[in-house]
């Protein structure tokens, strides 16, 4: 735990201006927890973060409130906070939530996309198909950076709102079997995805993201010991 708390004293997100000092040490546990860097099942002492974080304790116990209202921690009442632990059950569930939700901003986005949309969304498409790392942080980024230039096309901030918390979580999964991701071999997925919503297909995009969602679903519960979560093509 020691070791985990030092990278937290000095792998704190860089300032973005004015910020409380319970959004930096959420934003430096949550980029902790999502990495890996404070692994499934740490224990989260409030007075040794604190000490770590040089802050007091009030602000890392509102961080670790918010961290649970996530999904990221499991905050027991007289027993402390801990990191999540992954699992099947977990995956799956958090998956069930992204397949609904994403494929319904998706056929938003469809029915709405400009040429404006398109144009950023084939640039963020552009630098995904550059990357070659699965397993880094910065993978992570440049990935969720195209599925929401497609997300954020459907124009309902609801909709952003409920996804980017699942998201999360199940990047702590991809991150962890990044051997699952294969970015460079699922490029035609990616690319189908953008031209569903450039021919303003709302079912097409939906299929073929619901698809997308469940093979890597799949993959992880694979590589977790567990079984196949969907079955691929049940829209056809």
């Amino acid at each position: 735990m020691e070791s985990h708390l030092a990278v937290l004293a000095t792998g704190a997100s860089p300032s973005r201006g004015h910020r409380t000092l319970a959004e930096k040490a959420y934003e430096t546990l949550h980029a902790a927890i999502i990495s890996g860097a404070l692994r499934p099942g740490a224990r989260l002492p409030i007075e040794e973060l604190a000490e770590h974080l040089d802050m007091s304790p009030m602000p890392i116990r509102e961080a670790v409130r918010r961290l649970d209202a996530v999904g990221l921690v499991d905050n027991v009442p007289h027993r402390g906070a801990r990191v999540t632990q992954l699992s099947v059950t977990d995956l799956a569930e958090v998956y069930e939530v992204r397949i609904s939700l994403e494929t319904l901003a998706i056929r938003r986005a469809a029915a709405r996309f400009t040429d404006a949309d398109a144009t950023y969304a084939r640039e963020c498409l552009t630098d995904l198909e550059n990357v070659t790392d699965d397993a880094s942080v910065a993978t992570s980024q440049v990935h969720a950076r195209f599925h929401f230039a497609l997300y954020e096309a459907a124009e309902s901030a609801w909709l952003l709102r409920l996804i980017r918390p699942a998201w999360q979580v199940s990047e702590r999964y991809a991150l962890e079997w990044p051997q699952v991701r294969r970015l460079e071999a699922r490029a035609d997925e990616h690319r189908e995805l953008l031209a569903a919503c450039e021919a303003h297909n709302p079912d097409r995009a939906a299929d073929a993201l619901r698809d997308h969602l469940a093979a890597t679903a799949n993959g992880l519960a694979t590589a977790m010991d567990g079984g196949p979560l969907y079955r691929l093509g049940a829209h056809i």
